[in-house]
């Protein structure tokens, strides 16, 4: 089972702390609107019901976005490049540790329609796109600390499908700690390896 995770940018680009890898989206996204659905329930948390007004709308996770099989063929694929590297426990913002990164540009002909599905759910339409992917691979063992991803790097929306293990990303606002929104990217806890596979547009 996959998933498609998604949260969308807030009024102020820096107002969460992600510490696992997420999506922001634009305003202007068709994303879920309104009361808290019975659905979103299984996947969304919070530390108070002010916390969770403030971000639905604004986050979605996907159950099963693609089948068993279109995992494979995508855990196969980036496994061919992510197998000749070892992990490593230092990064250069000292975000993560335990890890192995690559980017991709060319996919197979599987690989290439499931990141097109996952472009059109996840980006505004006409929103420029950054070319390589994204794939970063997390050993048992590794933890990707809180952090605020650059906006040299990314633009108004992060688009990852979350295989191999499931996890837990924890949303935290830069100037209020005690507040907290947690996805549960539900497989299997406790977490063994983890594989991102993540989408950007290009920063405006």
């Amino acid at each position: 089972m996959t998933l498609l995770i998604r949260v969308s940018k807030q009024v102020q680009r820096k107002s969460f702390q992600n510490p696992l890898l997420c999506r922001f989206l634009s305003e202007s996204s068709a994303l879920r609107k309104g009361p808290e659905s019975k659905e979103e329930c299984k996947w969304l948390f919070g530390s108070s019901e002010e916390i969770l007004s403030a971000v639905r709308g604004h986050v979605e996770v996907r159950q099963n976005f693609i089948s068993e099989e279109e995992e494979n063929a995508l855990f196969k694929e980036v496994e061919t490049g992510l197998r000749k590297k070892r992990y490593e426990f230092d990064h250069w913002d000292d975000a993560i540790h335990g890890y192995r990164e690559t980017e991709r540009l060319q996919w197979g002909v599987t690989c290439d329609s499931i990141l097109r599905r996952v472009r059109a759910v996840a980006f505004p339409e006409g929103s420029p796109l950054l070319g390589p992917v994204h794939v970063l691979d997390l050993d048992k063992e590794g933890y990707i600390k809180p952090h605020i991803d650059s906006v040299k790097f990314c633009g108004t929306t992060i688009a990852g499908l979350s295989l191999l293990s499931d996890s837990i990303m924890r949303l935290v606002p830069e100037n209020k700690s005690k507040d907290w929104v947690d996805l549960l990217l539900r497989q299997k806890v406790p977490r063994h390896r983890r594989i991102s596979v993540i989408c950007r547009n290009l920063p405006v």
